[in-house]
């Protein structure tokens, strides 16, 4: 009987795998679920009134030109958000991804999420995803409940050419003071 159900087994097979795609789950492997990767680094949101909010801008160089510009080369770009607090959570409101004509390639957060202190989240653009072009940038907006210390915001670009390998890091530039609302 087993060998039987086997067999009922390998022939319906293909078939079952064969569902159609609208009844399958959408899945977007393109792009991450910070709340699923990240689940150790996140804690709750504050109940408290967000009373200080900053921003930064990150320069992120997804594709660079070089030889006088008759070569371009790309480059994978991680992009870290570290919450700097030994004390308090980090609320990330918006990370968002640009390309060189300041058109919105890219949104990252469905809903804001809080680090817990000094852990981080990051962002990967894969080398091949060269959308941002040359001008590529980040938009990361953050708020706490009180003072903290600033999060430290950074992009790594990694990429190289023939036997040529290269890794440069950009400073996120703050947008904004950081202080009370």
């Amino acid at each position: 009987m087993q060998f039987v159900l086997g067999l009922i087994a390998i022939a319906l097979g293909p078939l079952t795998s064969a569902i159609p795609a609208a009844a399958q789950p959408k899945v977007n492997i393109d792009k991450p679920n910070i709340e699923q990767i990240f689940a150790d680094s996140l804690t709750a949101l504050p109940k408290e009134e967000l009373g200080v909010s900053g921003g930064f801008y990150v320069p992120a160089y997804s594709s660079v030109a070089m030889s006088q510009g008759k070569l371009r080369v790309d480059f994978a770009v991680t992009l870290s958000v570290h919450n700097a607090s030994e004390t308090q959570p980090l609320v990330v409101k918006r990370i968002a991804y640009f390309d060189t004509a300041g058109k919105q390639v890219e949104s990252y957060l469905r809903a804001p999420i809080a680090l817990k202190p000094l852990a981080s989240v990051s962002i990967v653009i894969p080398t091949d995803d060269v959308r941002g072009g040359t001008g590529a940038n980040f938009i990361v907006d953050w708020a706490a409940t009180g003072e903290i210390a600033e999060p430290a915001v950074e992009a790594l670009m990694v990429g190289g050419v023939a036997n040529a390998h290269y890794a440069f890091i950009s400073q996120g530039r703050p947008t904004r003071t950081a202080g009370r609302k």
